[in-house]
C-alpha cells in the first residue's frame, strides 16, 4: 500500500520523450503554419517568404496582407492545441508545452531579425496565440481524459 500516490497514471521523468513531443509539436505548428503561407501567398500573388513566419514587422493592421498573417497564426494555434492533444495528451502539460511552442518562436524569431521584437502587435499576436493553443489544448486533451471508464464487462452477466 505504500507505493499508492493517489495519481491516476504513473508519471516519469522521461526527457527523450520530453524532448521528442517539443519538437513534434513545433514541427506540426510550423508546417502547417508554411502551407497556410503557400496558400494565401499563391492567392494573393505575393513572393512565398520566411518573413511571414519570423518577421515580426509582417504581424500588422495596416493593409489586408497585415490581417490575413494575424488569422493565419490564430487558425494555426487551433492546430497547435489539436496537436498537443495528438502528441501531449495531458491536460496538464499543455500549458507546459504551448509556452515552450511560443518561446521557440520567440527564439527563431529573434534570431532571424537580429534583434529582440518589440512591436506590439507581436506580441498582441503571440499572447493571444498561446492562449488558443493552451485552453483548446487544454479542453480537447480534458475530453478525452474524462471519457467513461467502462467497468463491467458487456458479454459477461451475472446471475442473481
Amino acid at each position: 500500500m505504500n507505493g499508492i500516490t493517489g495519481q491516476f497514471r504513473k508519471t516519469t521523468w522521461d526527457p527523450i520523450l520530453i524532448i521528442s513531443q517539443i519538437i513534434a509539436v513545433q514541427s506540426v505548428i510550423y508546417s502547417i503554419l508554411g502551407i497556410w503561407i503557400i496558400i494565401i501567398a499563391t492567392l494573393l500573388g505575393t513572393t512565398k517568404s520566411l518573413d511571414y513566419v519570423f518577421q515580426y514587422k509582417e504581424i500588422h493592421v495596416r493593409d489586408f496582407s497585415g490581417y490575413l498573417v494575424i488569422i493565419i497564426f490564430i487558425f494555426n494555434s487551433i492546430i497547435g492545441s489539436i496537436a498537443l492533444w495528438y502528441l501531449v495528451q495531458r491536460t496538464k502539460q499543455c500549458m507546459d508545452f504551448a509556452c515552450t511552442a511560443h518561446l521557440i518562436h520567440l527564439i527563431c524569431c529573434w534570431i532571424y531579425n537580429g534583434n529582440f521584437p518589440i512591436t506590439f502587435s507581436w506580441w498582441c499576436l503571440n499572447i493571444v496565440t498561446t492562449s488558443i493553443m493552451c485552453v483548446c489544448g487544454e479542453f480537447l486533451c480534458m475530453k478525452t481524459e474524462l471519457k467513461a471508464i467502462p467497468l463491467g464487462m458487456n458479454s459477461q452477466k451475472t446471475a442473481l
